[in-house]
């Protein structure tokens, strides 16, 4: 595969440059979850219009799997409304995500300080969670359809709100858009198709039971050729600019990146490259894990290697469909290993049943004696080297194991598999000949 045009060798700054750029663009550039939802994308936009331009107050749940596009949707819905001169004098956008504000004290304090308020009234948004409360609802409540601004409220992994205590934050939100005190905008993201049934009686009836549907079909439909065209624009550098500027300073040769766009779009012609992505596509779908995947490909990136090639593309194809447990196997020490390679035959001899330390120990000191070369090690070191195995979730506890048990007791099942731990031995860097020979030997 050729590295790009011969005659033009970058220098390495351009390189650099080049990098940068592309890493900012794949994670900042719009998606194509716009093409798919359409009729879902005007639903909503037209729910946010008719809060901020006629003062109409809405709740909703966007529901769908995950990496389906839910966030990335509404992102591109407000990045449109934004673009718009007046939608900072008419309206004001909160985010929350139930993973970062896991009770309604976080979520409220994170609302006063998006909406402007934190410093109304010194120190008072900071008193007790009632308090903030009351005020914030007075702030919303202040006012009419007219002369009120419009406040539209994202809550990202809805679900996790439901969890709250009481869902006091839900049922005062749903209550002020249903009641229609001021123009709001509710909308919550979600996975869980059952998440209305999450919802405690006296907040289900204030919420509007509007429920938008994002099918993953929808989002197949032509699935490649949509993800080669993501891939190529996201790959691209600008070319039209004659100055060749492009956006936070990065100036980009236009040269260069005339001879980047051909390599690219010769690149992606190579059907190795397009079987790696289809595969990825098949093994990860969402629009996200593609980004992933091509800030890794991107960072391949160097002075002596400035274009891309089919072999960037192959070793993070290998990068990302490694297996887990394998590569965390691969970097413990050859002590570790050692109490693994025990695990595994104990495993197999005994048809899967649960062990504890003190088995594990006598089969690695039967080990041991039996190679003279293998050094011996306090019995503290093997224990410390066991729980580190055990912290790793490599072995697991019983369930129903009694915690008074002493640790050198306590019962754990074994969680790799036999031909996990046999490649990890086989890939393992400079491993003793004995303890390889060990692992692969018949069952004792």
């Amino acid at each position: 595969m050729p590295q790009g045009d011969d005659s033009f060798v970058p220098e390495p700054e351009l390189t650099y440059k080049c990098r940068l750029y592309l890493k900012k663009q794949i994670k900042k550039a719009p998606g194509s979850v716009s093409l798919d939802y359409d009729k879902e994308r005007r639903h909503i936009l037209g729910m946010m219009k008719r809060t901020i331009n006629m003062g109409e107050s809405n709740s909703a749940l966007v529901i769908g799997p995950r990496g389906c596009g839910k966030t990335t949707l509404i992102n591109m819905i407000l990045d449109k409304l934004r673009r718009k001169p007046s939608f900072h004098d008419q309206a004001v956008v909160v985010e929350l995500n139930g993973l970062v504000h896991t009770d309604d004290r976080l979520a409220l304090k994170d609302m006063t300080r998006q909406m402007g308020l934190d410093n109304v009234v010194d120190g008072k948004v900071f008193g007790s969670f009632p308090e903030n409360l009351t005020f914030l609802l007075n702030c919303l409540k202040s006012g009419d359809r007219t002369t009120s601004k419009s406040t539209i409220i994202i809550l990202d992994e809805f679900d996790l709100f439901c969890e709250h205590r009481k869902q006091t934050l839900l049922y005062n939100l749903f209550d002020v858009s249903q009641s229609a005190q001021a123009p709001l905008c509710v909308l919550g993201l979600t996975c869980r198709l059952d998440v209305t049934e999450l919802l405690e009686k006296r907040v289900k009836s204030r919420f509007s039971h509007r429920q938008i549907t994002l099918f993953p079909q929808a989002h197949a439909r032509s699935a490649l050729s949509k993800r080669m065209e993501l891939v190529k624009r996201l790959l691209s550098l600008p070319s039209d600019n004659e100055d060749g500027a492009c956006e936070d300073g990065c100036d980009i040769d236009l040269v260069f990146s005339r001879c980047w766009n051909k390599h690219i779009e010769e690149l992606l012609k190579d059907q190795e490259v397009i079987n790696i992505i289809e595969k990825h596509f098949e093994i990860q779908a969402s629009e996200r894990a593609l980004r992933s995947f091509l800030t890794v490909v991107v960072s391949r990136l160097t002075s002596s290697h400035p274009f891309l090639s089919l072999y960037d593309f192959v070793q993070t194809y290998k990068q990302f469909t490694a297996d887990a447990k394998v590569n965390m196997l691969k970097g413990l020490s050859v002590l570790e290993m050692c109490l693994i390679i025990a695990m595994k035959h104990h495993t197999d001899i005994y048809d899967g049943n649960p062990l504890n330390f003190e088995m594990v120990l006598r089969m690695y000191l039967k080990f041991v004696s039996q190679n003279s070369s293998v050094n011996i090690v306090d019995r503290s070191v093997i224990l410390k080297a066991y729980e580190h195995i055990k912290n790793l979730e490599l072995i697991i506890p019983v369930k129903g194991c009694s915690r008074h048990v002493q640790k050198e007791h306590q019962m754990h099942h074994f969680l790799p598999l036999s031909e996990q731990v046999n490649t990890a031995v086989k890939e393992y860097q400079n491993l003793p000949t004995e303890v390889e020979q060990w692992a692969f030997s018949s069952l004792q």
